[in-house]
């Protein structure tokens, strides 16, 4: 009796199901009968079967029905995965080629018409389905979407922005024939001419009610003085004593807003001084002849927390230190080093932020918010006041 067959799940047929499942190499693969080999002996005993046979056989019939069937499945499924996973993006033709063969059943490129990825890339420039350029990593494509779909909503929205743009501009116009409309109408008016007023005679008013006494002349001096107001555009004498309070507290609410206004631009002149700092910070502010203080025990107990004068920079970040106490030079990172604060009026240096290198006399200290307030002592900003610099910011200088 022969060899039963191996049943589904024996160890042989799992492992040939495993070994069957991942990807094998092109050149055992048949493209006529979508039949992939493992090793040469299996596509050798495959070429030589008769179902290989017939197929080539077929092939014989009309070989160029054949390729460019293959062809033209391997370029739409090469197109339909572009635009689906990379859309009109520039991307590597190797990646795209990859994502592709990851199927196991995608028509290999031998049996199509290109014998390498880079003429099929060449023929998808040509033919105008892709923007083709070579670099240095390899060839790039970009897909052209030529879907009517796409063109439609590509051309609606351009529309919309031209009308968009048409309505602006009609708008524009409007106002500037508005704007020369009123310039016109202001050139055809009169300018008013303001003249000194003058009397012919000063003593004319008090003259004139010089026959009239008692209540009747006051009375009607302060009408007349009323009318005379309000002709001239004099102030009312009758309706200034009640008006006073009222005027008062106007002028106060103004003083009021002017102080208000005054603050708020101040508050804004230092916010755009505290961008200024920000924005001109580095990482490296160690510099030459400042006085610093050691902040790591990994030199030991003995420097830990020691002030000593950087003489050197190396590498922008390591300073080479004479320390006060005993004259030892060490060389330390920034990493392990602090500013040193001195007393008010004693001279710092501005290590970092927008007034970076600059000498300054130190002003105030405000323990609250960590910053002081320096005077410039040099540079086109001399005499200048700086508020709210951080600590780490300035530093003592050695002198």
């Amino acid at each position: 009796m022969g060899k039963e067959k191996a049943g589904a799940l024996t160890p042989k047929a799992i492992s040939n199901r495993i070994k069957a499942k991942g990807l094998q190499k092109l050149r055992w693969y048949c493209q006529m009968c979508q039949k992939q080999c493992r090793d040469e002996n299996g596509f050798k005993c495959h070429t030589m079967s008769e179902s290989h046979q017939r197929q080539l056989l077929l092939l014989a019939e009309d070989v160029d029905k054949y390729m460019d069937t293959f062809s033209k499945e391997f370029q739409d499924t090469f197109l339909k995965l572009l635009k689906r996973q990379f859309g009109t993006r520039r991307v590597r033709a190797n990646q795209v080629y990859q994502d592709y063969i990851s199927d196991r059943h995608h028509t290999h490129m031998n049996a199509t018409q290109w014998e390498t990825l880079t003429e099929f890339v060449k023929w998808l420039g040509k033919e105008g389905h892709c923007k083709v350029d070579e670099t240095e990593k390899g060839w790039f494509i970009s897909y052209i979407d030529r879907d009517p779909d796409t063109i439609e909503r590509q051309k609606a929205a351009a529309a919309k922005e031209k009308m968009e743009m048409d309505d602006e501009e009609r708008r524009t116009k409007l106002l500037e024939r508005q704007i020369e409309r009123e310039r016109a109408r202001k050139v055809d008016e009169p300018k008013p001419v303001f003249t000194e007023l003058k009397r012919d005679n000063e003593e004319e008013k008090e003259t004139r009610f010089e026959h009239h006494a008692g209540t009747n002349l006051h009375c009607c001096n302060l009408q007349y003085r009323a009318m005379l107001s309000r002709s001239i555009g004099l102030p009312n004498p009758i309706m200034s004593a009640s008006l006073m309070p009222k005027e008062k507290k106007k002028e106060k609410e103004k003083a009021k807003e002017s102080q208000k206004r005054k603050s708020a631009l101040e508050e804004i002149m230092e916010m755009e001084e505290q961008k200024k700092m920000k924005i001109s910070r580095k990482d490296n502010w160690i510099a030459k002849g400042i006085v610093v203080k050691i902040m790591t025990k990994k030199l030991g107990e003995k420097y830990y927390k020691r002030k000593g004068t950087i003489k050197d920079i190396k590498n922008l970040f390591v300073a080479v230190i004479k320390m006060s106490d005993g004259g030892d030079v060490l060389k330390v990172d920034q990493e392990h080093l602090e500013t040193v604060i001195p007393a008010i009026g004693k001279t710092v240096l501005i290590v970092n932020g927008a007034y970076r290198g600059a000498r300054a006399s130190l002003v105030s200290l405000d323990e609250k918010t960590f910053s002081v307030a320096v005077e410039l002592k040099d540079g086109p900003h001399r005499g200048k006041r700086i508020d709210r610099i951080p600590y780490e910011d300035i530093c003592k200088v050695d002198t």
